[in-house]
């Protein structure tokens, strides 16, 4: 319960600090349902190639790799077990995965840690200045990845930008806000306004 002070209704001041404090707790919950909805969303995430991981063998520095890329076959070369296809796995997978075949004949309860140090780029094309691709970042968005590519052009459409997702066709393409949450290997179209 939020405990309102008796002289509270007898100083405007206060009402406003209140006022303040009230608004600054609803964005804190608000901007920290946001980052676990994105949390989530990169809990599940699928390795693809040029995805860069970091694997850690507890007590075991001669089988851990630092920043791996996947090869464009969707494999990683781990010591003692060759190459692993981990294309299309999650890093709960992927870690499940190494424990077992690390397990079978090789370590005796194999600890292991996968961790994502760089994904694949993101691709941004039409009426940007700098289309290409972009090394994407937790959080990003549409228009951060507007800014990124060195912002729209003076023939952009703001209310015209598509969004491919990776492996998707380029009829299955939507229609997105600027606010809206891209993902790794995502294409973003701005197309070019008529007026």
């Amino acid at each position: 319960m939020f405990y309102m002070p008796s002289t509270f209704h007898q100083n405007p001041l206060r009402h406003s600090f209140y006022a303040k404090i009230c608004y600054l707790m609803l964005l804190l919950l608000v901007s920290g349902i946001l980052s676990q909805a994105a949390y989530a969303d990169l809990e599940s995430y699928h390795l693809a190639a040029d995805d860069t991981v970091s694997i850690t063998v507890y007590n075991e520095p001669d089988l851990s790799l630092k920043k791996t890329r996947v090869a464009t076959n969707g494999t990683i070369a781990v010591p003692l077990l060759g190459q692993i296809k981990v294309s299309g796995l999650t890093i709960a997978e992927v870690e499940s995965e190494l424990s077992a075949l690390f397990a079978d004949g090789y370590l005796k309860k194999p600890a292991i840690t996968v961790s994502i140090d760089e994904y694949r780029f993101f691709y941004i094309n039409g009426e940007v200045k700098k289309p290409g691709g972009y090394s994407y970042r937790d959080g990003l968005t549409v228009h951060k990845a507007v800014t990124l590519a060195g912002g729209f052009t003076e023939r952009a459409s703001k209310n015209a930008i598509t969004l491919t997702h990776e492996k998707a066709s380029e009829e299955s393409s939507t229609r997105v806000k600027l606010t809206d949450h891209i993902r790794p290997g995502d294409i973003i179209t701005i197309k070019e306004s008529f007026f």
